[in-house]
């Protein structure tokens, strides 16, 4: 069996947040940019993939088109033990336009669709080719867009308990959101900062001990730039506070510069990031060997969430899965993708990542 094609197809679905904001500058972001990776075969089998957009979802799908779809197509599709050698391949033969964003981000979709692929010859849900199920639902975080305003963050979060999340994570840089948060949900719900790289080392370790009372779980990447792993470290040691920190990471190598340095007692690696579902699990296996716990990133609606929660089934720590809180208005997994109650969501049972994506939403809000 051969890979016919490898196509990119760019969906952007509208979305309300409420009082939250998401911006690129100035500009206000009001609709999720999914880049899906379609890998077709000639024995008429289809794989589902993933790429990172966000706010550049025409260049990852260029990137899918020039570089990802010559290198793929007219191989032989490999099966599960075979596909970390055929990435391997792609890497290398690709590592001249870097090994981190865009091009990881165009690696990661491929990798995904072949493990689709390979877990779908099976007829097998993903998990089975790596492992035991341990989890049946995942419990999901509800991960707040920026508000600012401690009464509306307050505010968010009760709405967030009220729809049966079990655990909350801001977007916020200052100290009032915090404790607005903690008093709102009270003292033994999980709570989590995630500040998006805004500060010096100094500074990141004054908002620590700021922070400390309202007893966040973890701040993430607190410091800029993202890759700065010392600082980090310094920051987790002397700020009193435990760091995440990998959403930014591409491959096992630099998560494994980053762990070694301790810069992080959380590893956040993102499946449509880091390199697909192959170097997700290499990056799983040193978290373990470190000692080091899971928080994978996954705020996207596309194949790469249905691949975190394959993956998130495989472990029983009790990890939450990252949902972004908002209302969007179409699903490409038909709502089953959606919280339950009880704050969970459903691994999928089906073959490969276990559900097909809704073709006439695909086309509704398809981006030509």
């Amino acid at each position: 069996m051969q890979i016919a094609d490898v196509r990119a197809h760019h969906i952007r679905i509208p979305y309300d947040a409420g009082v939250a904001s998401f911006k690129q500058g100035a500009s206000a972001i009001a609709a999720v940019d999914i880049v899906l990776v379609e890998v077709s075969t000639d024995a008429g089998l289809t794989g589902w993939g993933d790429a990172w957009g966000y706010v550049c979802p025409r260049s990852t799908a260029t990137a899918i088109d020039e570089m990802i779809a010559p290198q793929a197509r007219g191989l032989e599709v490999p099966d599960a033990v075979g596909i970390p050698a055929f990435m391997e391949r792609i890497q290398r033969n690709l590592h001249l336009f870097g090994r981190y964003g865009i091009t990881m981000f165009a690696i990661s979709g491929l990798d995904i669709a072949l493990w689709d692929i390979a877990a779908r010859v099976q007829g097998e849900p993903l998990h089975r080719l790596i492992g035991a199920r341990k989890r049946a639902r995942i419990p999901a975080y509800a991960s707040l867009l920026k508000i600012g305003k401690p009464d509306l963050v307050a505010q968010e979060c009760e709405a967030a308990l009220r729809r049966g999340y079990p655990a909350i994570k801001l977007h916020e840089t200052t100290v009032p959101p915090v404790f607005a948060a903690r008093q709102a949900i009270g003292a033994n719900i999980p709570l989590m900062v995630d500040m998006n790289c805004p500060m010096d080392g100094a500074t990141a370790i004054a908002f620590a001990h700021e922070c400390q009372a309202a007893a966040p779980l973890f701040l993430e990447e607190p410091v800029w730039p993202p890759e700065d792993f010392t600082t980090l470290a310094e920051v987790r040691k002397k700020g009193g506070l435990d760091l995440a920190a990998g959403e930014n990471a591409c491959t096992f190598y630099q998560f494994r510069q980053m762990l070694a340095a301790g810069a992080a007692g959380f590893a956040q690696p993102s499946v449509i990031k880091v390199g697909g579902v192959t170097e997700y699990l290499k990056v799983v296996a040193l978290a373990d060997e470190l000692g080091i716990r899971l928080a994978p990133h996954s705020p996207y609606f596309g194949p790469g969430f249905l691949a975190t929660l394959q993956l998130m089934s495989l472990r029983d720590d009790g990890t939450f899965v990252e949902v972004f809180y908002m209302n969007r208005t179409a699903c490409l997994w038909r709502g089953r993708i959606d919280v339950d109650a009880a704050g969970t969501i459903a691994v999928p049972d089906g073959p490969g990542l276990g559900y097909e994506p809704d073709r006439d939403v695909m086309e509704r809000y398809r981006v030509t």
